[in-house]
């Protein structure tokens, strides 16, 4: 085929390849369709209050797609604001990278971690991108100048302004790639809290504006042949009373609603993160995420949950802790399949959740002890494995934490090289230690690395050189300690280089 074959031409031949094809048919119209993407952002909405709302369009997008709830940093990794919350939104990375701590934007790292319409227009700058705020900083300060248009809204029009252009963009122009911020749900909830009418009248508000920008989407002349993904989110959430910035769970809240390709009807997730925004937007429209660019996001239509999100199903509610409420599903002792755990040197008592290695959420160990830092577990996604010392010990015990983790077997070369990867995030407090051993064929474990203080939230690569001959790999994470503080230990993989 010449490589200057007519866009019609190409339509053509794969309408054909279609009907030749019979069941490729709705592959081959997917491929001849042209990928764009609509973000709408709803500052400080709460996805719970959406569903007691009257929300007629974000309840049929949740029904014709995704819904993921998630939970974000407090502080001292940031607190729960709309400047380190947008830009973590926009980017693509959490504060620790992008550097907001307030609304001022202080100290802020663009430069090095840009929007993601900047990086549509550096990757294909024949796309048309285009952003419009009620909150004015976002198209003044998070989005650069190399986005094609920005609109920060007069505030006489409000949300009803920014609607309106938002709406005669996606009707009547071309645009590849649109995010569009509402404020009003966060003034509600500011004004008179989020367990007030008024918050969820400002949701129904906020809903018919969603309604109508899916609309203008939808009654476009060359709908059919465009490919939309639309995604709607939002930076924080908010108190019952009213606002936001602390470490409660309500502040902490957010959620994606997405439709679109190879995204189910009606199907809900939760190992979606606040960051997978702007990274579904550049798979979306086709650009490769450089790893050099350190995002911390990936892209929803590609979901790579880990062993430890296959035991969701099997957590169980508290049985000492009393700061967990009596409903919340959120831990187990039981390792998935190929897993275990060494308690053989464990100290018994204690509270019941946290002897040994367990196996939790977010939602339920952020609420055995907030404000000491299990918020800032930002890269952990699900299900993941924590040693907390600190609250095993809240009960009678006897003895010390001394616990290890032991992954399958994982297949190697011999005499080549490996990487171990995985989540970590460590908390330290003499003579607390965390180790990583490895033993290849049932060999003695070899100490790999070694956590000896703080250890902020991060990824680890680990090289490993495979012994001659070996064929198999186990990794060991030892924890062990008194009355200290906690290892995290998520998305474990070994892979030969």
């Amino acid at each position: 085929m010449s490589s200057r074959m007519s866009r019609r031409s190409l339509l053509a031949s794969a309408a054909g390849l279609a009907l030749a094809a019979g069941p490729l048919a709705s592959v081959a119209r997917a491929a001849a369709k042209t990928p764009k993407v609509l973000v709408i952002g709803l500052d400080g909405t709460l996805l719970d209050r959406v569903k007691d709302a009257d929300a007629p369009n974000l309840d049929a997008l949740m029904a014709a797609g995704l819904t993921a709830p998630s939970s974000i940093y407090a502080n001292p990794f940031a607190p729960t604001l709309s400047g380190p919350g947008w830009s973590t939104i926009i980017t693509g990375v959490w504060p620790d990278k992008h550097n907001v701590k307030d609304n001022a934007f202080t100290g802020q790292r663009f430069a090095q971690y840009p929007d993601f319409l900047t990086r549509i227009e550096t990757a294909k700058p024949a796309l048309s991108t285009y952003a419009v705020s009620s909150w004015a900083p976002l198209t003044d300060t998070v989005f650069s100048s190399k986005v094609d248009t920005r609109v920060s809204t007069p505030s006489a029009e409000y949300d009803t302004g920014t609607t309106s252009r938002a709406v005669a963009r996606l009707r009547d122009a071309n645009p590849d790639a649109v995010f569009v911020q509402l404020d009003n749900v966060d003034h509600a909830g500011h004004s008179y809290g989020a367990a007030s009418t008024q918050y969820l009248d400002a949701i129904h508000g906020v809903d018919t504006q969603v309604g109508q920008m899916v609309a203008a989407v939808k009654a476009r002349s060359t709908y059919a042949s465009e490919d939309w993904l639309i995604m709607i989110t939002a930076d924080h959430g908010h108190t019952d009373a009213g606002g936001h910035g602390g470490s409660s769970t309500p502040e902490r809240q957010t959620f994606m609603i997405a439709t679109g390709p190879t995204l189910a009807a009606g199907s809900v997730r939760r190992d979606v993160k606040m960051p997978d925004i702007a990274a579904s937007v550049l798979a979306h429209l086709g650009i490769a995420i450089d790893p050099a660019w350190g995002l911390d996001g990936r892209p929803v239509q590609q979901p790579a949950p880990d062993d430890f999100d296959t035991l969701r199903p099997q957590l169980a509610t508290r049985v000492d802790e009393t700061g967990i409420g009596a409903s919340v599903i959120g831990f187990t002792h039981t390792p998935p399949s190929g897993w275990s755990v060494d308690n053989s040197a464990m100290g018994t008592g204690g509270v019941t959740e946290w002897r040994g290695w367990s196996f939790t959420t977010d939602e339920f160990w952020t609420k055995a002890q907030a404000d000491q830092n299990r918020e800032s577990n930002v890269r952990a996604r699900n299900v993941f494995a924590v040693a907390d010392g600190d609250e095993w010990q809240d009960r009678a015990f006897t003895g010390t934490f001394d616990s290890t983790l032991v992954s399958p077997a994982y297949p190697v070369t011999g005499g080549a090289a490996a990487t171990l990867t995985f989540t970590t995030y460590y908390r330290h407090e003499s003579p607390q230690k965390g180790e990583v051993l490895v033993s290849y064929d049932g060999a003695a474990p070899v100490s790999v690395k070694t956590y000896t203080s703080d250890t902020s939230s991060r990824v680890e690569n680990l090289t490993l050189q495979v012994p001659a001959g070996a064929t198999t790999a186990r990794v060991r994470f030892r924890y062990t300690g008194g009355n200290n503080w906690y290892w995290v230990i998520d998305g474990v993989s070994l892979k030969s280089t």
